[in-house]
């Protein structure tokens, strides 16, 4: 099959839409990102000199910190354009309201109700165009009693569940790795903006949508939250670290960790790729119960065999064996992936302040509407060409709206 990352010059699914980003650090901008990835154009409204703080996150790439290069913004402004607007100033403001007006999608993630505060809510916006698709991102939703509480990627963490999933046995909760409350936050406003733009398209009528981390991280709790609903049993009162079973779990080796999860079909291959077959037929391990009843034992042998045992060595011949067994891919991995280098996913972009780099590219492919990636806007690289092209100002009214500090 040929390369669908790469899938020709075909126009992208999203092309025509116009997406206006007002929001900071992951979840907004995560959700425009991957709009852009797949065509929108997505004009993202930036404080004038200083810009998304996510501008400020380093590491930086090339020498020396600078708004320009911080990996966090060069990876989520990938393909946008930066338009900077003072939402403090009456004339920002205006400005805004008027982008709006040409806009399908709004993607947000202030706090609540500070949108509103600026003549930007949904109800004035919706005033002007009423097919537009207003997204709001914030920690607990529009509405509640914790509404208007803040919090950061550790509590959404927190008060959504997983971090009573996460962890040793004995141990505190665990916070997972990355910002994935921000993440989730971002891909759901991603399906979402979809979704309210198909509604739109029928209807002709847009709406407002309004998403919680709180709920983006509860909704991924699987099976725990379910079940104490249905039977008031925490079967995660007892967390289960890296290894849930002996044939479920991580297993240190000689240089990282394999994975191994092993159906009960799954086992005799499992025990043939540690070269020991003669586990198949031993009493301790030869059903499901018995694994259960020793599984300490069992444990204590893949710990024992996996440990001298180069990962990539392993992973191959499980491969082949069909044993149920992978290793933990570390960033190297990640960017020497023969897969990952097959299927085109990394991308190689230039960028005038950063240099060339490596980029993740978009999460699907598409067989007729290749998904792409651009490089990331400079802190207000379009604001000219927005407000003269969107808005018909001329160059005597951006001097003046530069004089005020406005743009």
């Amino acid at each position: 099959m040929a390369d669908l990352y790469d899938g020709g010059a075909g126009e992208q699914a999203l092309t025509g839409v116009t997406v206006l980003e007002l929001g900071e650090s992951i979840a907004a901008p995560f959700c425009s990102k991957l709009l852009a990835c797949y065509g929108a154009m997505v004009l993202k409204i930036e404080p004038p000199g200083r810009g998304d703080p996510s501008r400020a996150v380093g590491p930086f790439a090339a020498s020396g910190p600078n708004r320009e290069r911080g990996v966090l913004h060069l990876y989520l402004d990938t393909g946008k354009q930066s338009v900077t607007l003072d939402l403090d100033q009456a004339a920002g403001q205006q400005l805004a309201r008027r982008l709006a007006a040409q806009a399908d999608i709004l993607v947000e993630n202030l706090p609540p109700g500070e949108l509103a505060n600026r003549g930007l809510g949904y109800e004035t916006l919706r005033a002007e165009n009423s097919r537009l698709v207003f997204v709001s991102l914030s920690a607990f939703g529009q509405s509640g009693p914790r509404a208007r509480w803040q919090a950061t990627d550790l509590t959404s963490y927190a008060s959504g569940g997983q971090m009573h999933l996460t962890g040793d046995p004995d141990r505190e909760p665990l916070r997972p790795g990355g910002e994935q409350a921000g993440y989730q936050l971002g891909l759901n406003g991603f399906s979402a903006a979809l979704v309210g733009l198909w509604d739109a398209l029928e209807t002709g009528e847009g709406q407002w949508i309004d998403i919680s981390a709180q709920e983006a991280m509860a909704s991924t709790l699987e099976i725990a939250l379910n079940s104490y609903a249905y039977t008031g049993r925490d079967i995660w009162a007892t967390r289960r670290g890296n290894i849930n079973s002996a044939v479920l779990g991580l297993y240190p080796c000689a240089d990282g960790y394999l994975g191994v999860h092993a159906m009960p079909r799954n086992v005799p291959p499992l025990f043939n790729v540690m070269d020991m077959p003669e586990l198949v037929d031993d009493p301790r391990f030869n059903s499901g119960a018995a694994r259960l009843a020793n599984d300490d034992d069992l444990t204590a042998l893949i710990y024992a065999w996996a440990a001298d045992k180069p990962k990539r060595e392993v992973y191959e011949r499980a491969g082949s064996m069909r044993g149920p067994i992978a290793f933990v891919h570390n960033m190297a991995d990640l960017l020497e992936s023969p897969q990952l280098a097959a299927r085109g996913f990394l991308r190689e972009l230039d960028h005038p302040a950063a240099g060339r780099l490596t980029y993740p590219g978009p999460p699907f492919a598409m067989s007729a509407s290749p998904g792409r990636i651009e490089r990331a806007p400079l802190l207000g690289e379009h604001t000219a060409s927005v407000l003269r092209e969107r808005l018909g100002l001329s160059d005597e009214d951006l001097r003046v709206l530069s004089g005020q500090g406005a743009v």
